[in-house]
């Protein structure tokens, strides 16, 4: 589903482009159809087949995009799937891949008139080859108690001899022979009187109804605001994983008449998904001979971008020009009212001077900024030119990513971090940011994301003044000082002991990886518990220390027993414990709180040595009702669907900004299904 970015009063978007100022024709529209390299131009064939049967929802099935992470449903939490193949391979190429990872059919589905009581389910499974194409019909409509074998006509098209039935059929012996998986679905014929349906004719005529004339029916009489709410439900941002068309919906909206024409090109263009450089170059073509299609998009999201193709050299991909620095700006030209830009790596060396120049100086309704895991040494030159730039006071960026740019220098951050006055959500970990940038935000700023993982250049005693006296941090929900144990470490016992009381209230994620812990933050930690949905420990701690997470003490247990309150926890990330302290006698015994009773507790994070070791013992895991799950470089201990008490919940928090699942290691700056490159940091990856 499409998220609909929220605006500040003071820069309301404009209104949509008048149709006049557009071609109607499709293949002006049509991002995803067959583009010509000869005359620059797009056309989409127009498929009867996939006119007739919609797309599926993206959260329906899980599809794949090249070295991407994507959440799947299903009934166990922390369910993902991957892949290092192109998606925009040989359609020979994506069939092969087919056995390795569910993918989109936008293919028609099979009508065809049921000929066999095995195509036939629900309540009128069992019956014979007669009744089940009567099915197909009306049962009103159903024949006389006769022996002679009639024709009827559906009432829908009296004049059809597709959908029709034979009646009676020579198989049926009466309702209660009827089955439905063993039982009986209909105990008589009186059942069947009360629902109004009787083997009898119907006397009943086809009711008669006008049909609107054209551009007037109800649904286009609908506002126009609601049209759009109403058309994002069909919007499939995430690229299928071979070369079928995406957002076959909205491609068929387009050409049902002028109102919906217009109300899905704003739906089409608000958000931008480039899974390739092809792609990119068809969306560039399209918006230069259609000026007013750029004043609709808000977001550029190259998070699923792959730079290659199966048998391209980089010779020629940098010989076809499709996306390179100077083609990027122009599309930031293109595109003024651009409110969201997400990069990731495979994009880096794109990203030079101009291109940065522009998303800083000469954008001002950007919000969202996301350049994850740029590292290379061009973009590390492009960030070091413009800082000698003349910089405005304020910047409008709200959300910003540097997520694992290692390269960039401690001054970026003393540059940019003071002139962001709107500042929300803040991702610098792994980066060289310093404990002056970090002071230097300014007290305007309400952030409420803060992930300062693995930044080796901060201390200690800045943090902890940081959180207990900038006002921009009163209503965190999400924090990460998570830090790797074996290269450094950023609290120690009494740096813990001093934080944990300081934090708000309002916290729903706390990352503490890599601290130095003992049993005396217990008592520390457990009034966080009440609030807190995720929480990773440090080290030093084993398992009877994490079991007082969840139960009170045994020397007070009477005393507390009325007035304890319940645990709000989801996710436990227990990685820093080592085997040595891992109790799995305990673990696995009626005593153990973390795993007997710590309901709604669904995910235990654990090192790679333990899951090997619980693997060994899975029929004992299982018995226990949990599973040993790894994706990437991580490891859960994942609870049964059938253990959970009440309906399976999906994860999906207004917190995570589209994710579905626990343990989260990079921050969101836009609303989205989590896919692509930014799932690989998010969930595939340690810290």
């Amino acid at each position: 589903m499409a998220t609909t970015s929220s605006y500040h009063p003071l820069h309301s978007p404009p209104p949509p482009p008048p149709l006049s100022s557009l071609k109607q024709t499709p293949d002006c529209i049509n991002t995803i159809g067959n583009y010509n390299h000869n005359d620059h131009t797009i056309t989409m064939k127009r498929s009867t087949d996939s006119l007739k049967t919609p797309s599926p929802r993206p959260e329906a099935v899980g599809r794949s995009s090249f070295c991407s992470v994507r959440e799947h449903d299903s009934d166990l939490a922390q369910t993902f799937t991957s892949t290092k193949v192109s998606s925009y391979s040989t359609a020979a190429q994506s069939q092969n891949n087919h056995h390795h990872d569910t993918v989109f059919d936008d293919s028609a589905s099979t009508h065809s008139t049921v000929s066999s009581s095995s195509h036939v389910s629900g309540p009128f499974a069992g019956v014979g080859a007669g009744t089940a194409a009567a099915v197909g019909g009306d049962v009103n409509a159903a024949a006389p108690s006769t022996s002679e074998l009639q024709y009827q006509p559906p009432l829908t098209h009296p004049h059809s001899k597709l959908h029709g039935y034979f009646y009676p059929a020579d198989s049926f012996r009466g309702w209660k022979q009827i089955s439905v998986r063993g039982k009986a679905a209909s105990r008589s014929y009186g059942d069947l009187q009360v629902l109004n349906m009787s083997w009898k004719p119907s006397t009943a005529t086809a009711k008669k109804t006008e049909r609107s004339a054209p551009g007037k029916s109800p649904f286009e009489s609908l506002p126009y605001e609601l049209l759009r709410l109403i058309i994002d439900h069909l919007v499939i941002d995430i690229p299928t994983h071979g070369v079928t068309a995406r957002n076959v919906d909205l491609m068929s909206l387009l050409l049902s008449s002028r109102t919906m024409h217009a109300a899905t090109l704003n739906t089409l263009y608000n958000h931008v998904t480039v899974p390739h450089s092809r792609i990119f170059r068809k969306f560039l073509t399209h918006v230069e001979k259609n000026s007013s299609l750029g004043t609709i998009v808000r977001r550029l999201d190259f998070c699923h971008f792959n730079p290659a193709t199966i048998f391209s050299t980089a010779k020629e991909r940098a010989a076809a020009h499709n996306l390179t620095a100077d083609t990027l700006l122009r599309c930031l030209d293109l595109t003024p009212y651009l409110q969201e830009f997400l990069a990731q790596e495979y994009l880096d060396d794109d990203l030079d001077s101009r291109v940065l120049k522009k998303l800083f100086f000469g954008l001002p309704r950007l919000q969202a900024v996301d350049f994850c895991g740029c590292s290379s040494r061009k973009f590390k030159e492009a960030f070091a030119s413009i800082l000698l730039e003349r910089w405005p006071s304020n910047l409008s960026i709200q959300r910003l990513s540097l997520h694992k740019c290692m390269s960039l220098n401690h001054t970026v951050y003393e540059t940019l971090l003071p002139r962001m006055v709107h500042l929300t959500m803040l991702d610098v970990a792994g980066t060289q940011i310093t404990d002056e940038a970090l002071h230097s935000i300014p007290v305007t700023a309400k952030l409420t994301h803060l992930n300062l993982a693995k930044c080796s250049r901060l201390s200690s005693r800045a943090v902890i003044d940081f959180i207990a006296h900038h006002p921009a941090v009163k209503s965190l929900v999400f924090l990460s000082l998570g830090m790797d144990a074996r290269s450094s470490q950023l609290l120690d016992v009494d740096d813990l002991t001093e934080l944990l009381p300081l934090l708000p209230a309002t916290l729903k994620s706390l990352n503490l990886k890599g601290s130095k812990m003992d049993p005396t933050h217990i008592p520390l930690l457990r009034p966080l518990t009440k609030h807190l949905e995720e929480l990773a420990l440090g080290r030093c701690l084993n398992i009877k220390d994490m079991d007082r997470l969840f139960a009170p003490d045994e020397a007070t247990e009477e005393e507390m027993d009325v007035d304890w309150i319940p645990h709000t926890l989801r996710f436990l990330d227990a990685s820093d414990v080592l085997p040595s302290d891992m109790d799995f006698g305990h673990l696995f015994s009626n005593r153990c709180q973390m795993l007997k009773r710590s309901t709604p507790l669904e995910v235990i994070e654990v090192s790679d040595q333990i899951l090997e070791r619980l693997n060994k013992s899975s029929v004992v895991v299982e018995r226990a009702g949990w599973t040993p799950k790894e994706f990437g470089s991580r490891s859960w201990v994942v609870r049964h669907a059938s253990e959970v008490v009440g309906p399976r919940d999906d994860g999906r928090r207004s917190w995570k900004w589209g994710a579905s699942f626990w343990g989260m290691r990079k921050v969101p700056v836009a609303v989205a299904d989590v896919g692509g490159m930014y799932g690989n940091f998010m969930f595939g990856r340690k810290l």
